[in-house]
């Protein structure tokens, strides 16, 4: 059976969408990591932790630039792929789209400021100073294209006439309802994600190596930032349910199976549906969907019974919703379980079996990065903005479609090839320790050749 063009736009996207989203939540969660790193290392006089600081830097800046690439696609397929959403809404979602841009290049500059003045200043805090706008400008990054979702999500700032969107206010349809929520769930996740990365990167090298100095350091450092994160990706995850129940109820009501308006709903946690649309082997836990959704255990939650067949989203949401709500809670677990065992005593660097999970945490919460943005997207089915315009409607009727999936499809395998094998190489022929040994040589090297130049003047 031929596969129809809205299917194929589809694929394009979720593959393209699917692959950038890796590089964009490194691009907006290391600049912290980093900022994090050198401030610890100035203020603790510790050059274990300035060295952290400089090598995320480099293996940052690789990803910065597979990043512009998959980021430049998706700004192509807008076009190509889905050219009627763009006729119909260009002009609304154009600000953002723009600051976008700008927040990057914003950030850009003062990353190249920031990589190429390291030990150029005599006060450390004013280098340190430079991550800060590195830092904002990939959160800005982060807020302006999370904007442009939130729109389709909650369509804001026009009116609608004669099937167009006229009188348009951009900054009301930038700062439409469900931007706020979005924006604190993709910041709280990407930052997560950033810090179960480099733990997992420092676990690993204990576990082949053993216990360095500036492993366990780093361990110690992201495992604490994880932790942070991870609860407030859950406080983050529990106000996003708390906006659905109220502006998308039709999405959650998918998300959870809850099919029927009733006060006093269950939370529905695994399981599967039969022919009948019976919910089978589920954990039901009591009025938990009300408290979710309200804060109130009787509150009534609207089911999928109040909207139309043709407007309700694909079931398979529920599963991708508790894979998601299983990770960020799994990671969470993790993190806790670390300083539990510190606060007891013991050395969790040792603990193989501790630093098998914080490494395999890695993969973990980039998946549910990738299960998150899945939900976000199908759970809007079937419109492309929510209640003025279905997907089938704004995409592409060219068969061309098909030949561009696979044009994009090498591009990413030859991309995600290339990033690997430089980082391989930018870190595997020069390892942490053989570098800090470096630095300590340069530095006493420049402190006899000080020493030197004082001895052989005259004047002292």
């Amino acid at each position: 059976m031929m596969i129809d063009t809205v299917m194929w736009s589809r694929l394009v996207t979720g593959l393209t969408l699917s692959f950038h989203v890796i590089f964009a939540t490194i691009g907006v969660a290391i600049p912290l990591m980093i900022s994090i790193a050198e401030f610890v290392g100035i203020r603790k006089k510790d050059s274990h932790y300035t060295l952290m600081a400089k090598r995320w830097t480099r293996g940052f800046v690789i990803s910065v630039a597979v990043g512009v690439v998959t980021g430049t696609a998706i700004a192509l397929q807008l076009a190509l792929v889905w050219p009627n959403f763009m006729q119909m809404a260009g002009n609304v979602i154009a600000l953002p789209l723009f600051m976008e841009v700008f927040a990057f290049f914003f950030e850009a500059i003062f990353l190249g400021i920031y990589l190429y003045t390291w030990d150029r200043f005599r006060n450390p805090y004013l280098h340190w100073l430079l991550t800060v706008p590195v830092v904002l400008g990939a959160a800005m990054s982060a807020f302006f294209i999370t904007s442009v979702n939130g729109f389709m999500n909650q369509p804001a700032g026009f009116l609608f006439e004669a099937g167009q969107f006229t009188a348009v206010n951009p900054l009301q349809a930038m700062f439409n309802e469900a931007t706020p929520s979005k924006v604190f769930h993709v910041l709280a996740s990407a930052y997560m994600t950033g810090a179960a990365l480099l733990a997992a990167i420092a676990a690993f090298s204990i576990l082949k190596k053993g216990v360095t100095d500036y492993a366990k350091k780093g361990l110690k450092l992201m495992m604490g930032v994880l932790l942070l994160f991870s609860f407030l990706t859950a406080l983050a995850g529990d106000v996003s349910a708390k906006f659905l129940a109220e502006h998308q109820p039709e999405k959650l009501a998918a998300a959870e199976w809850h099919f029927k308006t009733e006060q006093g709903a269950d939370l529905i946690f695994l399981g599967w549906l039969n022919a009948e649309r019976e919910i089978m082997g589920a954990l039901h836990i009591p009025n938990a969907l009300s408290f979710l959704a309200f804060s109130d255990f009787n509150a009534e939650v609207t089911g999928l019974d109040e909207f139309p067949l043709d407007e309700q989203p694909p079931l398979l949401v529920h599963y991708l919703f508790d894979a998601m709500v299983g990770v960020g809670f799994t990671l969470l677990a993790v993190s806790a379980l670390f300083f539990l065992l510190l606060l007891l005593k013991k050395r969790v660097e040792l603990n193989r079996w501790m630093l098998r999970v914080i490494v395999f945490g890695a993969p973990l919460a980039f998946l549910g990065v990738e299960l998150g943005w899945f939900y976000a997207e199908i759970g809007r089915q079937p419109w492309m903005i929510r209640g003025y315009m279905r997907v089938e409607e704004a995409a592409t009727t060219s068969p061309s479609i098909v030949i561009l999936f696979f044009v994009f499809l090498t591009l990413y395998i030859l991309l995600g090839t290339m990033c690997a094998v430089v980082l391989r190489r930018l870190f595997r022929d020069n390892p942490a320790e053989v570098e800090l040994e470096k630095a300590a040589q340069a530095q006493q090297d420049a402190l006899q050749d000080e020493q030197t130049k004082k001895e052989g003047d005259p004047v002292s």
